[in-house]
């Protein structure tokens, strides 16, 4: 479990890592919000953890900028501010926790806890195909930068089997039977329904298999 600490105040910042590290974390650390916004954009990152009051970039906006690169990390915040415009700004740019200074380390980890275990069960349904697209298995929706774009019956259902099968080749006797249920169907048929779905996505994710099917890989 890899984390992401933007801390100023460099004895805090010590006995986190530490804390952490004793715990099992990987903890990349940074006092500096610039800093830490390069590496995020380059290193990939399961929890953020984030001061508000920060050099060069303070906490709330590096949040707010790695969402506009499209980096969405659950994220918890430590600070002792207490203005509530600020926390919440911090809740509206899609924080999942606050901590308050001063803290308990334990409660650190409480509070990772809790959130890690929210964050695996919201995302078990979620096939992350781009970095703008997603797929929502639980209910069928596509989304292209967080909004869902509109298809067709036939094409929901052939992005859906696309979804639940990352990577993995998706022949046209898997698309006769999941799609067409069954019916005879040529494969010409099931090649221009593709290429129909092809058509209404933003990004070229498809790819042809020739003589055997499809596959669609991640994209990020």
């Amino acid at each position: 479990m890899k984390i992401l600490l933007l801390e100023d105040e460099l004895m805090l910042q010590s006995a986190i890592v530490e804390y952490l590290t004793d715990t099992g974390y990987e903890v990349d650390a940074f006092e500096d919000g610039q800093e830490a916004f390069e590496h995020a954009k380059q290193m990939t990152h399961d929890l953020f953890i984030f001061d508000i009051n920060t050099p060069t970039i303070d906490g709330l906006s590096l949040l707010e900028k790695l969402q506009k690169e499209k980096i969405f990390v659950p994220t918890i915040f430590i600070s002792a501010i207490t203005q509530i415009e600020q926390i919440t700004k911090a809740y509206e740019l899609g924080c999942y926790d606050y901590l308050k200074k001063p803290f308990h380390l334990k409660e650190l980890t409480l509070h990772m806890e809790r959130l890690l275990k929210m964050a695996k069960v919201e995302s078990k349904s979620i096939v992350k195909i781009s970095k703008m697209y997603t797929y929502d298995l639980e209910k069928s929706r596509l989304l292209f930068d967080s909004a869902e774009q509109s298809l067709t019956p036939k094409q929901s259902q052939i992005i859906h089997l696309f979804a639940s099968n990352i990577g993995k080749i998706v022949d046209f006797d898997m698309l006769r039977y999941y799609v067409w249920e069954d019916t005879p169907v040529d494969n010409a048929t099931i090649r221009a329904e593709v290429h129909r779905v092809r058509q209404v996505l933003k990004e070229d994710l498809v790819e042809s298999l020739k003589g055997i099917g499809y596959r669609v890989n991640k994209h990020y």
